[in-house]
């Protein structure tokens, strides 16, 4: 009670400091010159990320360093290192900013870091490099395993809603590289010296599933079908009741469509390339088989419509009389299609995009573009079934996520392995903050609040998550057998830290 008065006390003095009624003119810049000086403190000590308590806290009640220690065995002794302390290692360097390998010195050196986790030391970048070259590909799976069962543990918490169906979304990134030596790095199909990892994530929570690491010049679909199975057997284990599996066209997996169809619990929509075979196809369909399709606005007005601002692309495009594709309508339609490695026949949806070209003011001719899209779902419409397929772009932005905010797809180290090993240690970044929001309580008399919090941590990106949950200016002290992180500063989502930090003490 007295954490929850501070934290409202706290809230009501910014509330005050930021209202309207102090914003009158105070007769000079408000950033004034101030008369700062800098002193060292002796004894009272403190530290920026004073949210990482709260992620070790998770971590241990998870299970997830017994689990790593138990099941990962890379190292004949322990000195002083054990696996789940250079795995953890990397994890924690992301949470606490850091951008690479060598970041993790900035923390080796910070005793307050370091008694804050109760630890002597951490390893060095070298080590944690190191580390990275000891993984095998079985080792790789190992650890992906090990994950799979932490999060069996999380996913056990949520209500009964949570388990209705599990969406799958499949794809490929690349991940390009300046260096020369890095074995197992090819050329891709864009001229990118590099990687091209497999991704695997469910959408319900945007976690990170499967990483698989592969040459620059492998198909992004080389694989799949294989981790899509295993994610299948993860699912049905946690008790998801349906499986939903999603991927653009370079993942219509058309050897293993009649065997997911066989399964009642599974559906799936995957895009489909268009052959010269489905263009005819589509262009011999009935006039009347076409329908517009309306797209549902992106959003709704909360208070009332503004009016759009002017177009400084489309104006500068038609001053300088460049070409440019314009889109007219969209018409929708389906057929009964069977693909050549299949023995069943499934709904092929098809979207017509009639497309007006233009250069300058004037029109040049008219066009349209084809769009398919397979499926086994025989309920849902074919409008459902193209916005179903297009929510696919989240994890699109997820990608985004890893590549720019995780920096989770990257290539520090020297080969394939190595590689994708840091891949998928750093990754657990990433899921570290949907483990976060997934283990937050939702019921009581607040239920429909605190469904709506963990449903914005889940939501959130990663630079956010870390600013406002692990960025937290703390005073470290340690009394007899406690170990107390005295928060210092205050911000709007330390009411549901509190609450994390609750649940974790039960």
């Amino acid at each position: 009670m007295i954490i929850r008065k501070m934290v409202e006390e706290r809230k009501e003095s910014i509330a005050k400091r930021l209202s309207n009624s102090s914003a009158a003119d105070q007769g000079g810049p408000m950033l004034a010159p101030s008369n700062i000086h800098y002193e060292m403190s002796e004894k009272t000590r403190g530290m920026l990320y004073g949210g990482i308590g709260a992620i070790h806290q998770l971590v241990e009640k998870i299970g997830l360093v017994e689990a790593i220690d138990r099941r990962l065995h890379l190292l004949k002794i322990h000195k002083p290192y054990h696996e789940s302390d250079h795995v953890l290692n990397f994890a924690y360097n992301v949470l606490c900013r850091g951008t690479c390998l060598e970041d993790i010195e900035l923390r080796r050196n910070d005793e307050v870091f370091l008694d804050a986790l109760g630890t002597e030391r951490i390893p060095d970048p070298t080590t944690a490099g190191d580390f990275c070259r000891r993984f095998s590909v079985a080792h790789i799976r190992t650890l992906m395993d090990v994950f799979d069962e932490v999060r069996l543990k999380v996913w056990a918490r949520q209500p009964k809603k949570f388990f209705k169906e599990a969406i799958v979304d499949m794809d490929g990134t690349l991940v390009g590289t300046t260096g020369e030596c890095k074995e197992g790095m090819d050329i891709s199909y864009k001229g990118v010296w590099g990687y091209h990892p497999l991704l695997i994530s469910l959408a319900n929570t945007g976690e990170v599933l499967r990483i698989v690491n592969r040459p620059g010049n492998r198909p992004s679909h080389e694989g799949a079908s294989a981790d899509a199975d295993e994610v299948i057997k993860v699912c049905r284990k946690a008790g998801f009741e349906k499986i939903f599996l999603r991927g653009d066209t370079d993942f219509t997996q058309t050897k293993k469509l009649d065997e997911w169809d066989s399964d009642s619990s599974i559906r799936f929509i995957f895009g489909v390339d268009v052959t010269p075979n489905l263009h005819i196809l589509a262009d011999d369909l009935d006039p009347s088989a076409w329908k517009r399709l309306h797209r549902p606005a992106r959003y709704q007005v909360q208070t009332q419509r503004r009016k759009r601002p002017k177009n400084v692309k489309q104006r500068i495009v038609r001053e300088r009389e460049f070409r440019n594709i314009r889109l007219e309508s969209e018409l929708i339609a389906e057929f009964e299609y069977s693909p050549t490695a299949c023995k069943k026949s499934y709904r092929m949806i098809v979207i017509r995009k009639n497309l007006a070209i233009e250069q300058g003011q004037t029109h040049l001719l008219d066009d349209y573009r084809y769009f398919f899209y397979i499926t086994n779902d025989r309920d849902a419409t074919a409008e459902e079934i193209v916005f179903s397929a297009n929510d696919r772009c989240h994890q699109e932005n997820l990608i985004e996520q890893l590549k720019n905010g995780v920096r989770s797809l990257t290539a520090p180290v020297d080969n394939l392995e190595s590689n994708w090993a840091y891949m998928v240690m750093t990754s657990l970044a990433w899921n570290l903050k949907a483990w976060y929001a997934l283990w937050l309580p939702e019921g009581g008399r607040w239920a429909e609040k605190h469904h709506a919090d963990k449903e914005r941590v889940l939501r959130m990106e990663f630079k956010r998550f870390v600013n406002f949950f692990v960025m937290i200016p703390c005073q470290i002290v340690k009394t007899g057998r406690r170990l107390v992180y005295r928060l210092l500063g205050w911000n709007a989502e330390l009411p549901v830290l509190r609450r994390l930090l609750l649940t974790l003490q039960q």
